[in-house]
C-alpha cells in the first residue's frame, strides 16, 4: 500500500511539473520580461524559435511516453506473491532493431533541420553592416568603423549601448579582451561566445524600432550577472543621424562653471588613466588622449550623455525606478559597492567632487 501510494505522489509531481512548464510557455509575454527568448522580434530569432518548437514538442512527447510507460510497468507488473516471472525479451532481435531504429529516426529529424539552422545563422551576408562587439569585465563596447557615412579611417566607441538600423541586417563581429563571454539578445537571437584571441560572427535584425536588452550568458567573474547591454533599433535615417552626432569630438565647457570643475576632477581625481574622451581643438591645453587609445581599459566617455543611453555602469544602472542623476551619484561614490570586483575604484570623491562631474557628464551629448 506505501509502495503504491509512493508511486501516486511520484506520478503527480511529474505531472504537477509538466503543467506548470506548460503554463510558462503559453503564457502571454509581458513588457516586464525583456529577456524572453519566446517573443522573437527578428528574422533570425524567429529561425531559433521555428526549430525550438518541434524540437521541444518532440521531446515532450518521448518524455509523456517514457513516464507513462514507467507508471504502467509498475502498476502492471510489479512483484505480487505467486506471480510468475515476466517473459524475458533478452536477444530479441527485432526489438532490439526496432528500439535503435525508431530513436535514430527521432535524431536525424531533429539534427538536419538544426545543423542546417545553425550554420544559417553564423554566415553573414556579404554586404551586411559590421560592428564589433568586445567584451571586458563587465561591460560590453562596440566599434563601429568602416560604415557608409564614415570618413575613412573614422571610428566610433560606445559603451553597453549598441544601435543599429531597424529591419536591416548586421553582422556582429564577436570578441573578448579577457575571458570567455556570452552576447545574448534573446528577442533578435540566441547565444554566441566571445572568446579571448577568436573572432565570432552572430546576425543581428529588429523588426521594429525598439529596445531589445542583452545579457553576458556565460559566466565570466564576480560581476556577471551585472554585465549586461541594450540594443537600440532606429529609422536608418535616425541611424544616419546617430553616426554624424558620434563623429563629433566633445567641446569644453566655459571657464567658471560647474561643467568646466567637473571636467578640472575627471583629469586630476585619476579617470583619465581609463577613461578617454574625444575633445575638440582647444587652448586650454586639454589633450583628447592623454594615454595611447589600445591602453585604456574603460569605456569611451565622449558620447556619455547620448539620447540612447540610457544605462550605466554595464548597463545594470540606473535600477528600477532609480533617477538617472541619482543612481550616477551612487556610483560615483563608491563603484565596487555597486558592482563587486569593479576595476573602477572608489576615488575618494567629495560630494562636490560628484557633483561637478556629473555636471560635465551631461555636456556630452
Amino acid at each position: 500500500m506505501r509502495s503504491r501510494l509512493r508511486s501516486l505522489r511520484l506520478a503527480g509531481l511529474v505531472f504537477l511539473a509538466l503543467a506548470l512548464s506548460a503554463c510558462q510557455l503559453i503564457a502571454p509575454d509581458v513588457e516586464d520580461a525583456p529577456l524572453n527568448s519566446l517573443d522573437p522580434q527578428g528574422p533570425f530569432a524567429r529561425q531559433i524559435d521555428s526549430l525550438f518548437w518541434p524540437v521541444f514538442w518532440i521531446a515532450a512527447g518521448i518524455f509523456v511516453f517514457v513516464q507513462l510507460a514507467i507508471i504502467v510497468a509498475v502498476f502492471l507488473f510489479r512483484d505480487r506473491p505467486g506471480r510468475k516471472e515476466p517473459k524475458q525479451i533478452h536477444g530479441n532481435a527485432k526489438l532490439e532493431v526496432i528500439w535503435t531504429v525508431i530513436p535514430a529516426l527521432i535524431l536525424a529529424t531533429i539534427a538536419v533541420p538544426t545543423v542546417r539552422t545553425v550554420s544559417d545563422l553564423t554566415e553573414c551576408a556579404p554586404d551586411s553592416m559590421r560592428i564589433e562587439v568586445i567584451a571586458h569585465q563587465w561591460w560590453f563596447e562596440f566599434r563601429y568603423s568602416n560604415i557608409e557615412g564614415m570618413p575613412a579611417g573614422a571610428e566610433i566607441e560606445t559603451a553597453n549601448t549598441m544601435v543599429i538600423p531597424a529591419d536591416e541586417e548586421v553582422c556582429a563581429v564577436l570578441q573578448s579582451e579577457d575571458v570567455v563571454h556570452n552576447f545574448w539578445v534573446p528577442k533578435l537571437h540566441g547565444k554566441r561566445y566571445l572568446v579571448p584571441g577568436q573572432e565570432n560572427l552572430l546576425r543581428l535584425q529588429a523588426d521594429e524600432p525598439g529596445t531589445y536588452y542583452a545579457h553576458c550568458a556565460e559566466f565570466c567573474g564576480l560581476s556577471h550577472s551585472l554585465m549586461r547591454a541594450q540594443v537600440e533599433a532606429v529609422p536608418r535615417e535616425e541611424f544616419e543621424a546617430w553616426i554624424a552626432r558620434q563623429l563629433q569630438p566633445a567641446a569644453i565647457p566655459d571657464e567658471g562653471t560647474p561643467a568646466w570643475d567637473g571636467l578640472q576632477v575627471f583629469q586630476s581625481a585619476g579617470c583619465v588613466q581609463c577613461h578617454t574622451v574625444d575633445f575638440e581643438d582647444n587652448d586650454q591645453n586639454i589633450p583628447d588622449n592623454i594615454i595611447p587609445r589600445e591602453a585604456f581599459n574603460g569605456p569611451n566617455l565622449t558620447h556619455f550623455a547620448d539620447q540612447y543611453r540610457t544605462h550605466f555602469a554595464g548597463a545594470v544602472l540606473p535600477e528600477h525606478g532609480e533617477d538617472f542623476e541619482t543612481a550616477l551619484k551612487r556610483w560615483l561614490a563608491d563603484p565596487p559597492s555597486v558592482k563587486p570586483g569593479s576595476y573602477m575604484p572608489d576615488l575618494g570623491l567629495t560630494e562636490a567632487d560628484i557633483d561637478n562631474l556629473i555636471a560635465w557628464l551631461r555636456t556630452l551629448e
